[in-house]
């Protein structure tokens, strides 16, 4: 089958590669039929190449048609139409039970410490095979699939692998009063739709922040209240808090993470990491910061005293150091996670089965081949052409 492979920094490579298995008898083998790509991505692009081989397949936001399934699945069937979260996750011990699917203790990578595996994601979460191929073998056949109804186009259903639970978990975990003010660090696809679910779910002001004109502009068309930090600078902060009663919004969720703009002399170590040898690379990532965390600051700074920080953005250092006087003396309630992904299907998908509030349909920019998929990591990491968020079509 074709695959979208890592083969270095910056270089990736859509290779011919063996069909994937049936290896465990409850596993199930899906026939990709849309793909997208993360952002969460562009750090396996940029950063945490210490942590890949050459070979590796990526992509964690897949959906497609069952092609194959295990002697021992008993609900799954062949021909079934399913989404597959990023988590894999069983679904059935002690942290899938209680919604931490992201914490599964059936799939933790104990080698690094590390929570549930993930599809596609390095060494630090489990080396598992990505989704950006032609076919993906998913285990847990009987618990992990999401199954969704024919009919609607994918494009209606394919952020249940990630965007949308990211999104929705964000803007739980903000807790915005009802009525109450947000603003989001970063409008890429997790925070543009962060913005759409917090006014679906009641937020009197939403605020987005970005830097690049047409996610601004692209936020402001769903009636978000838009700053662009090139043109605000240091003068970013007065401006949210004049806009939020001189106090700043109760909640501010960071969709940007450790790649964010602001730090030359944290860029230029992320940059030098990328060259060291994998081992001395990866020890120091997992030892030391390794973060730009601009947009965390901002964050600390824009949220009123006694409001809430949501992380959502991916962060990767062990020992990043963060204004945890500022933290303490403004009383900031903080949480962070990946998402859990079976936890919030529930509360989704009947946004997507009875009419479109979140406008999934036409969310992405791009609509490509998989072979497309070198230059769509480059022109996306380099935020050209538009793109926002790019969906493969294998």
């Amino acid at each position: 089958m074709r695959a979208v492979t890592w083969q270095g920094r910056r270089k990736i490579e859509v290779a011919n590669v063996p069909d994937p298995q049936i290896v465990d008898p409850t596993d199930a083998v899906i026939e990709v039929t849309t793909t997208g790509l993360c952002g969460s991505d562009l750090h396996l692009y940029e950063v945490l190449g210490p942590f890949l081989d050459a070979g590796d397949i990526l992509g964690h936001e897949p959906m497609g048609v069952v092609a194959e399934v295990g002697p021992e699945v008993r609900e799954l069937k062949v021909g079934d139409r399913v989404v597959i979260p990023f988590n894999v996750s069983c679904g059935t011990c002690f942290m899938c039970e209680r919604g931490l699917h992201s914490q599964c203790e059936t799939t933790q990578v104990h080698e690094h410490g590390s929570g549930a595996s993930l599809f596609g994601y390095t060494k630090l979460y489990g080396q598992v095979p990505g989704g950006q191929a032609e076919y993906l073998r998913v285990p847990f056949a009987d618990t992990l699939p999401i199954r969704v109804p024919e009919g609607p186009p994918d494009e209606r259903f394919v952020y249940l692998s990630d965007v949308l639970p990211t999104a929705w978990q964000a803007v739980a975990y903000a807790d915005i009063p009802s009525g109450g003010s947000v603003a989001v660090l970063g409008l890429g696809p997790i925070g543009d739709m962060c913005t759409r679910i917090a006014a679906h779910r009641g937020a009197g002001k939403v605020i987005g922040i970005d830097l690049v004109p047409e996610r601004l502009a692209r936020a402001a068309g769903h009636g978000v209240q838009v700053y662009d930090l090139s043109q605000y600078g240091d003068q970013l902060v007065d401006a949210v808090r004049s806009a939020t009663g001189g106090r700043g919004p109760d909640a501010v969720i960071d969709a940007v993470g450790m790649e964010a703009h602001g730090s030359l002399g944290v860029k230029a170590a992320q940059t030098a990491t990328g060259l060291l040898p994998d081992a001395l690379a990866a020890a120091l990532m997992k030892k030391a910061g390794v973060d730009r965390l601009g947009a965390l600051r901002t964050a600390i700074e824009l949220v009123r005293r006694g409001g809430t920080i949501s992380l959502s953005g991916v962060y990767g250092g062990a020992a990043d150091p963060l204004p945890l006087l500022t933290m303490f003396d403004k009383q900031i309630q903080l949480r962070m996670g990946q998402a859990n992904v079976h936890r919030w299907v529930d509360d989704l998908l009947p946004l997507l089965t009875d009419g479109d509030p979140l406008g999934v349909e036409g969310f992405a920019t791009h609509h490509l081949p998989l072979d497309d998929a070198p230059q769509a990591y480059a022109d996306f990491q380099a935020k050209r052409d538009n793109m926002v968020k790019v969906l493969f079509h294998p």
